[in-house]
């Protein structure tokens, strides 16, 4: 039996108040889950029409279940194992403008409509020169977007209270800023007019978001159990971690049209997210980056395999605790709620997140995750920080390797591994690794890689080598045992 024949749709019927731009997995288990908490809980009152974003897509087959699928949510909170299921309901439709444009501008001219979400990936929030109001559909989703509001403008003649709140969640920063200046910039090259631009100016909110939520999609290797656990087929289920995020930055009176908080989902209103960046960049992405290449080169393959290793959780745990989190200007204690979820997300027995996985670009991510910590922490305690030193010193030693067949290529006790990065990155690696006596000068003083030079950083570059000396001649697991004992 499917789940549309299985299940009651109980507030796809409701008013069309959300247009989402993305039918993914993530929105479906994040937004759509949200949504759907507040209409049960009676403070929204609203469904979503979704709509395709691209011309191949998933609106057939989330149409042909009516739009109700369930959301499986699995991991650990407070230290228990945790699996719940959640039907989700919140979907009226799904369109594809591709196939009927007409469709998107009706919802556009909607005056029930008050919020549009979007998920068009990193790369969809660009400027394409060559996209015209005229085409049916424009092809990027600023474009589109800037169609869609201009409709909504048109059909209430400029009304300030028909303005929408507009909530990018692409990973990018500022993402909200950066739709609107490309949604301002295809009405100029359109000549659309000025009354068109103070309105958007004015009435909508393209407010900034930050998200978090690790969603895994459809579970193919394990949905016969699931299936007949739920005692329904669902071909669009989607299994995710129990821990959700929405960051939004906007003013607040904007607050009140999604009353997520009310609900008790996981959503902070927020003049300035700049803070709550931070703590998910240096806690949680950061994290990653310090241990992983260490965790790898010990013989890790899985984030779980390194959190059941009591050595790597405890360097883990030293780093957030005693040198990240104190640069990081939030409340101690939402500061310290958010590391333990980060522990027990890493933690979680249902993800299997590869270390080599994460390895990718690891060059560019301590840049972002990890070398603001390492600054901050000198500045503020005039001494360098231990674990974030000896991360830069595994990830030199993860990029020793050598090129084969035009891959680069490193090696662990057990075998080899690829080396991905840029090929920039890969070759001034492979080059200078040829001089290994050098190698951490090399690195340190490359301002390409870290806009600065780091041998400038009194006794940063003499402990990185001392760190990767004991790395390259005991080991990355006794060295990073080696580590812990000696603070």
């Amino acid at each position: 039996m499917n789940i549309k024949d299985a299940k009651t749709k109980i507030h796809g019927r409701l008013p069309e108040k959300v247009l989402q731009i993305g039918e993914g997995n993530f929105l479906r288990a994040f937004a759509d889950w949200m949504i759907d908490r507040t209409n049960s809980a009676g403070y929204f009152n609203g469904s979503v029409v979704i709509c395709q974003p691209i011309e191949v897509g998933m609106a057939e087959q989330i149409n042909a279940q009516n739009c109700i699928y369930t959301v499986l949510m699995r991991g650990i909170e407070n230290k228990q194992v945790v699996e719940r299921s959640r039907v989700i309901t919140s979907v009226s439709r799904c369109i594809n403008p591709y196939s009927n444009y007409d469709l998107l501008l009706e919802v556009a001219k909607n005056p029930e409509l008050k919020v549009v979400i979007s998920n068009t990936t990193e790369a969809g929030i660009t400027y394409r020169d060559g996209d015209k109001l005229s085409d049916r559909p424009p092809e990027s989703y600023p474009a589109k977007m800037t169609v869609i509001l201009y409709e909504r403008f048109k059909e209430f003649q400029g009304d300030p209270g028909k303005g929408l709140l507009i909530l990018p969640v692409e990973l990018i920063e500022r993402n909200g800023d950066k739709l609107k200046r490309y949604v301002l910039q295809y009405a100029a090259d359109w000549g659309l007019e000025p009354a068109f631009t103070a309105w958007l100016e004015n009435a909508n909110c393209f407010a900034n978001t930050l998200v978090d939520r690790i969603v895994t999609g459809y579970p193919r290797e394990e949905i016969k159990e699931i299936s007949a656990t739920l005692g329904y087929e669902d071909n669009i289920l989607v299994a995710c971690e129990p821990f959700n995020l929405w960051v939004i930055e906007a003013p607040p009176e904007w607050s009140a049209v999604l009353p997520f908080e009310k609900a008790g989902v996981n959503v902070i209103w927020t003049t300035d997210m700049t803070p709550y960046h931070a703590r998910k960049v240096r806690i949680l992405n950061g994290a990653h980056t310090v241990s992983v290449l260490a965790a790898y080169l010990a013989g890790h393959d899985i984030v779980l395999e390194m959190m059941e290793d009591p050595i790597f959780e405890e360097y883990l745990r030293r780093c957030i605790r005693d040198e990240v989190i104190p640069t990081i200007s939030l409340p101690k204690k939402d500061i310290d709620d958010f590391a333990d979820a980060v522990f027990e997300r890493f933690s979680n027995p249902f993800i299997k997140h590869r270390l080599l996985d994460i390895s990718l670009n690891s060059v560019s991510k301590y840049k972002a995750r990890c070398l603001p910590s390492l600054l901050d922490y000198i500045e503020k305690s005039n001494q360098l920080p231990p674990i974030l030193s000896f991360g830069l010193a595994a990830l030199i030693a993860f990029y020793r390797g050598t090129m084969e067949n035009g891959a680069y290529i490193g090696e662990r006790s057990d075998g080899t591994y690829q080396i991905r990065d840029n090929p920039d990155v890969v070759l001034f690696f492979a080059e200078s690794w040829q001089h290994p006596a050098d190698i951490v000068k090399q690195v340190l003083s490359n301002k390409e890689f870290w806009d600065q030079d780091l041998t400038q950083i009194a006794g940063l570059a003499p402990l990185v080598e001392k760190y990767l000396n004991m790395i390259m001649n005991d080991g990355a697991a006794a060295a990073v045992k080696n580590l812990l004992e000696s603070k």
